[in-house]
């Protein structure tokens, strides 16, 4: 250390990154000289994928900028909708998120899932070969480099979970267009087609049918359907929500 410092103020939306001590205004902080200010703040332990901008004396900066003694420093949240320019917007969830990409794939929302834990250098990979924005509530995961995008996932609830993310994404929605098993697009099937997956009762009763182009799952209007009409409806009609 060279007895650097710098005052730090983080925006109340990031609070739950950083110690209490650090919630009330600006606090001062010492660094190496060396380090940038993107290592900085994620070494305080905000993801840079929940940090929007962040200001130098009044000035935004890149997170490659070395901070210089006394320099204030403000660090802002993602602005919402976030846009993810280079590729269309589609997602990669871990392992402890299947609810959610349940929900979002019942929307229409592209997005990959993981069901066993591959690892974080796996998904990182994944990620950026694929190049999906990777939704986890593992900061570790969130810090590694080679991902696409990313984006932290704040509440353990899947409801306030596809709340937030819509929110912050802004996602196009096209319900009833994905398998909510693996992902696949789903096409319109006649009742011949899927019969082998179907009970007597369900054969007498429904006459309307999908099935993914991808792994074969039949769909219909079942005992659950009200439910996830309820999903879809709540998405559809948000406050703040985008009609397209």
């Amino acid at each position: 250390m060279n007895g650097t410092e710098i005052r730090v103020e983080v925006d109340p939306a990031l609070h739950l990154f950083v110690p209490a001590a650090r919630r009330h205004g600006a606090t001062a902080l010492a660094t190496d000289g060396v380090s940038t200010l993107g290592h900085v703040i994620e070494s305080l332990g905000i993801p840079l994928t929940e940090v929007g901008t962040l200001v130098v004396d009044g000035r935004p900066v890149r997170p490659g900028h070395i901070p210089g003694a006394a320099e204030r420093v403000v660090v802002r949240p993602v602005e919402r909708p976030q846009r993810v320019p280079g590729a269309p917007l589609r997602f990669l969830l871990d392992v402890h998120l299947g609810t959610l990409a349940r929900r979002l794939r019942l929307l229409g929302v592209d997005t990959a899932y993981e069901s066993t834990d591959i690892g974080d250098p796996a998904l990182a990979a994944r990620s950026a070969a694929e190049k999906r924005v990777m939704l986890s509530r593992d900061r570790g995961l969130l810090r590694r480099r080679e991902l696409w995008a990313g984006a932290f996932v704040y509440s353990t609830r899947p409801d306030d979970q596809l709340h937030d993310i819509l929110d912050r994404f802004d996602p196009e929605l096209r319900p009833w267009t994905r398998c909510t098993a693996c992902n696949g697009l789903l096409r319109d099937a006649a009742k011949e087609e899927i019969a082998d997956q179907l009970h007597d009762g369900t054969q007498r009763t429904y006459d309307v049918f999908a099935q993914c182009a991808d792994c074969g799952r039949a769909y219909w209007k079942g005992a659950h359907h009200d439910q996830l009409e309820a999903i879809v409806a709540r998405a559809l009609h948000r406050p703040g929500a985008v009609r397209r």
